[in-house]
């Protein structure tokens, strides 16, 4: 198989389960680390012209993170698409089982088992933190419905205060962020880079800065992604502390 990766998250799960099946992925595809192959634009931009020179015998995207005209415009040249849907972690074990027996994988991955595993192994989730979650600031945008990372989170015992949003990423003033009940403002440095200096001091509820790729990645990582998670929602920053 030669497969065309149009999503950072299916990248890495197809690197590293068949090594040697990528023959192009996007700009954003940083997983797993050293990836040689051609770069074909961005996630919302691919290049569908040299993405068909490739003449790839699939092409792997997600409705969320792909434009449909851009994969209409491969399935008019002929190029087979596989587009996955994945808003919640039971979603995203099947889709991934899908994804990668259509690149010819021949048995599930051990690092799919350990993630199924990882995730299964959690306690009931304890009454929740009520949590504001921002993906972005200038403007500020935040986890509204039906979203992966919302989740995830769920199963780590924090509520999303926006999870009832009528968008899956509403923009919400920050006057509005700060006013809204909650214990807790979870920070990843991703899509947005939210660091110690950049994010905190906007809020008066404690910050938990985590991991991005372990909050918003169906790959891989979801295999340590509770743990990592958990111990960042477990240390969050005051105030006075920053």
């Amino acid at each position: 198989m030669r497969v065309v990766s149009l999503v950072p998250s299916l990248t890495e799960a197809i690197a590293v389960t068949l090594p040697g099946a990528l023959a192009g992925a996007t700009d954003w595809c940083t997983h797993p680390a050293g990836l040689d192959v051609p770069r074909l634009g961005g996630t919302k931009n691919p290049d569908v012209p040299a993405i068909t020179a490739l003449a790839p015998d699939l092409v792997v995207a997600n409705e969320e993170e792909n434009r449909e005209p851009d994969l209409a415009a491969l399935r008019a040249a002929g190029v087979p698409v596989l587009v996955t849907e994945i808003r919640t972690l039971p979603q995203a074990l099947r889709e991934l089982d899908r994804v990668l027996d259509a690149c010819g994988a021949r048995s599930r991955p051990r690092w799919l088992d350990d993630a199924e595993a990882a995730w299964g192994a959690l306690p009931p989730p304890e009454p929740a933190l009520r949590a504001v979650v921002p993906i972005w600031r200038r403007p500020w945008m935040v986890l509204g419905r039906d979203t992966f990372a919302g989740d995830l989170l769920a199963r780590l015992g924090v509520a999303n205060a926006y999870a009832d949003a009528s968008e899956r990423y509403p923009r919400v003033p920050l006057g509005e962020l700060e006013a809204v009940e909650k214990d807790l403002v979870v920070l990843p440095d991703e899509p947005y880079r939210f660091t110690a200096d950049d994010g905190p001091e906007a809020f008066t509820a404690p910050a938990a800065l985590v991991d991005g790729r372990s909050l918003t990645w169906y790959g891989p990582s979801l295999a340590t992604a509770p743990e990592v998670l958990g111990a960042a929602l477990r240390r969050p920053v005051s105030r006075g502390e920053r």
